[in-house]
């Protein structure tokens, strides 16, 4: 199981009301981020279909997301019930007609068949998860998607090896010293991945915080 956890800038809100609200959750992170990630998905997103988002964390996203792109159905998923519990109060909040309640989803043990996939989005899972993970997440994409359809990872990543930035290694060093099996991902070894389920590698855009969204196609 991964999980992002409180380590990872996850704060609780204190605005929740309610003896029996789900906890609500909120990543710094994942505010600053929301709008340059949306910039991407609104380009190479389906005009319709259900967007499958793996490792939705707090569910910030999910819900900026499917407030901007509403001609889209969205379904967040995460392996960690707290997780779950925070996407749930997001929704409650948010009220959108066009989020689904969250799966508990681990693509290291993927045994869900859902019908009608029509794009998948994992940011900052791979690299805060075993390598299982990624070739899981890919597996479970194949087994999904139809040619075409697009499969999108944000986070950091190694290029040729090596790290783009010095704050990118500080953070390597940080994830293999809470756990081994963490760690940044070489992105050549991640198209390797794609390549062997079926995927091309369309486009890594450069993003904010030496990050990137990469974006891959089912072949």
């Amino acid at each position: 199981m991964y999980n992002i956890g409180s380590d990872f800038g996850v704060r609780a809100c204190k605005n929740v009301t309610g003896a029996d609200s789900p906890r609500m959750l909120s990543s710094p992170a994942a505010e600053r981020n929301k709008d340059a990630i949306l910039e991407v998905l609104t380009r190479v997103l389906p005009e319709r279909g259900m967007v499958l988002e793996i490792a939705s964390g707090t569910g910030q996203h999910v819900v900026h997301f499917a407030r901007a792109l509403s001609r889209l159905h969205w379904q967040p998923s995460d392996p960690d019930p707290a997780m779950c519990e925070s996407i749930e109060a997001h929704l409650a909040r948010q009220r959108l007609a066009n989020v689904a309640a969250p799966l508990h989803l681990d693509v290291t043990e993927f045994e869900n068949d859902l019908d009608a996939v029509a794009a998948m989005l994992c940011i900052n899972m791979i690299h805060i998860s075993p390598w299982a993970a990624t070739t899981g997440l890919f597996a479970a994409a194949e087994r999904l998607l139809r040619p075409g359809a697009p499969l999108i990872l944000y986070g950091p990543f190694k290029q040729g090896g090596a790290h783009t930035a010095a704050s990118n290694a500080a953070f390597d060093e940080s994830l293999k010293a809470r756990d081994p099996a963490w760690g940044v991902r070489d992105l050549d070894a991640v198209v390797q991945v794609a390549n062997d389920a079926e995927f091309e590698l369309e486009e890594a855009v450069a993003m904010s915080a030496n990050n990137l969204t990469v974006v891959f196609r089912r072949r």
